[in-house]
């Protein structure tokens, strides 16, 4: 009964999708539960299938984070760039307050 029940729900989603009267042949690639499949020519293929699409998917989120770690990069170097800039005008501030102040030459008293 609950087979019957899936079919059914399954091929309302299907028409859902497809629209009424036109021909659902749409290949969307994911896991595949292949336990169902009774040849063990079509359970390798559909096995071979869940490796290739976890493969690309491993690829493709790979190149994504290495793109973020490569921008986390550039922006720390930036950040380090901008502390040595920042630290040198500390110290150059430190320098002056610390250095004694010229002396001011003393006018002659008036007589």
């Amino acid at each position: 009964m609950w087979k019957w029940a899936a079919v059914f729900a399954m091929t309302l989603t299907l028409i859902g999708r497809a629209g009424i009267g036109q021909a659902v042949a749409q290949d969307v690639p994911g896991i595949e539960i292949c336990t169902a499949e009774k040849t063990m020519e079509r359970r390798t293929s559909c096995l071979q299938s869940n490796v290739n699409f976890l493969m690309r998917s491993i690829a493709k989120l790979t190149q994504d984070n290495q793109q973020k770690i490569d921008a986390a990069n550039r922006q720390i170097d930036a950040l380090k760039a901008s502390v040595v800039s920042l630290q040198a005008k500390v110290n150059e501030l430190q320098a002056a307050k610390a250095a004694p102040a010229p002396a001011k030459p003393k006018e002659p008293a008036a007589k």
